[in-house]
């Protein structure tokens, strides 16, 4: 994770947290799920944030976790959220995550804030997780042209979709499409790949 970013969300963990749960409901993000994801399958919500996802997943049959690189935001889930599970875990690398043990795995709006160096590592090895047949549901905000950082310091990396198609160019693409998100009211990028069985 880019470090500015990072301690942006440390520092300002409950006011992001704040915004994020006043937003409106992802019913998008919920929808895709609903008809994707493997219903009653273990499931990772990688960067979870406040774990608004975590939350929703646990309550409509997609028993989930959720991991995420920074300390505040973590909290702020585990304070809203207490009866379920939240790690620490940091992109690329997702240490102490076995290959292999999910048969969903989320990530929304998360790899934008990484260099754009480490995006493909980072698909690669969220892809890893997923089981052989399972589903790996993939966004991230849209950024034209250069690299961008907001008023907190946030890096929105600017990188072509390419990439990412070619990391999973051995999966099945279920959805590729882009979007402007009913919950965050920007453009986003998404990705629904199963691993072949």
């Amino acid at each position: 994770m880019d470090r500015a970013t990072l301690a942006a969300y440390d520092k300002d963990a409950a006011a992001f947290a704040q915004d994020w749960h006043d937003q409106p409901a992802p019913r998008d993000l919920q929808e895709i799920v609903g008809q994707f994801f493997l219903k009653g399958g273990a499931t990772a919500d990688i960067g979870c944030g406040s774990g608004r996802e975590v939350a929703w997943l646990n309550a409509n049959g997609f028993p989930a976790e959720g991991f995420d690189a920074s300390e505040g935001l973590l909290a702020e889930a585990r304070t809203r959220y207490p009866a379920l599970r939240f790690t620490r875990a940091e992109l690329p690398d997702l240490p102490g995550i076995a290959s292999g043990s999910f048969d969903n795995v989320l990530c929304e709006t998360v790899i934008m804030h990484l260099d754009p160096a480490l995006i493909v590592p980072s698909v690669r090895r969220m892809f890893e997780l997923v089981k052989p047949g399972g589903v790996f549901y993939l966004s991230w905000r849209v950024t034209r042209g250069d690299d961008a950082r907001d008023a907190h310091g946030r890096l929105y990396a600017a990188f072509d979709t390419a990439l990412v198609r070619a990391e999973l160019a051995a999966a099945v693409l279920l959805l590729d499409e882009e979007v402007v998100s009913v919950s965050s009211g920007k453009v986003i990028h998404r990705i629904v790949a199963r691993k072949r069985g």
